[in-house]
């Protein structure tokens, strides 16, 4: 496989002063293209977006690279501030987040009962169930919405010079796709038998337009780090996507490319892209995923 964190860097944005805030959002309304990226909490906290400008320079030219080899899928390390994710995790794990068990019909990836998530929003139909946390989405809205915007960002770049089936969507005044939520959840995994991973799926069974998982902390707020890590004990990303290559045992398939993910990189995925949380066999691992509706 093809692990393009070999070489991580660190993205985390380091909030030295009330300068720094205000520089950072002097720089945000110089360049239009990343309005509505953040909201500006406190200067201890600082922003959302661990750099506004640099973020949308990430999408525009991972996006580039993503194309040239096919792939339909893009990770960018520390987009989200874990400083802001910091700020925001205790409340979640402590008291925020109650799991909802969920029967799917035919199983998502062999696992017919699914109680490591709690749903911040569902589908109109009450999919996946009818009893959506609105106190976990309301600590989350400004994150929730952070989010819309990198998909919305994205997903323009992702689908620019596509055929009219695929670029055809409704713009808002700066050109970008007009985005919604279908479905928000939190989810835990834990080294427990169906509980460490979602092995290889697609989202939504492949009925959404494209969906977005951002790496959550490490909880160091009901246990020690020490006892709730997970390094070292699998996690991450895998995606097959891109390129058809040619296996060892002679089968042909796209790409496997696994990606050592840490709190605050964001995942961009296409519709019907086939991937995996990997599975943890320590501690525990915590992720936000979001559904979305390109509006067409």
């Amino acid at each position: 496989f093809i692990n393009p964190y070999s070489q991580r860097y660190n993205m985390t944005m380091t909030i030295a002063s009330q300068e720094a805030v205000e520089e950072t959002a002097k720089q945000r309304q110089e360049d239009s293209d990343i309005k509505g990226y953040n909201v500006e909490l406190n200067e201890n906290v600082g922003s959302i977006v661990s750099n506004p400008i640099e973020i949308n320079k990430q999408i525009i030219k991972g996006v580039v690279r993503a194309k040239l080899n096919k792939r339909r899928h893009l990770v960018i390390p520390g987009a989200i501030s874990p400083t802001y994710l910091d700020y925001l995790m205790p409340s979640i794990v402590a008291d925020l987040f109650q799991p909802q068990t969920v029967t799917y019909n035919g199983g998502v990836a062999n696992i017919k009962q699914w109680k490591i998530s709690c749903y911040l929003e569902v589908m109109e139909s009450g999919i996946p169930c009818t009893n959506p946390h609105e106190g976990l989405k309301s600590h989350c809205r400004e994150l929730l919405d952070t989010c819309n915007n990198l998909f919305a960002s994205w997903y323009r770049q992702q689908h620019a010079c596509n055929d009219k089936t695929t670029s055809s969507y409704k713009v808002d005044e700066e050109g970008n796709p007009i985005v919604s939520r279908l479905m928000t959840f939190i989810t835990r995994y834990t080294p427990a038998p169906d509980e460490n991973a979602l092995l290889k799926h697609v989202d939504g069974a492949g009925k959404v337009d494209g969906s977005v998982v951002v790496a959550l902390p490490i909880d160091r707020w009901t246990a020690s780090e020490e006892e709730n890590s997970f390094e070292g004990h699998g996690g991450g990303l895998t995606f097959w996507d891109g390129r058809t290559k040619r296996s060892a045992n002679g089968t042909r398939g796209p790409e496997e490319i696994v990606y050592d993910t840490r709190s605050g990189d964001i995942a961009f995925i296409d519709r019907a892209v086939w991937h995996q949380a990997n599975p943890i066999t320590r501690g525990t691992r915590w992720a936000l995923v979001i559904f979305y509706k390109v509006e067409r």
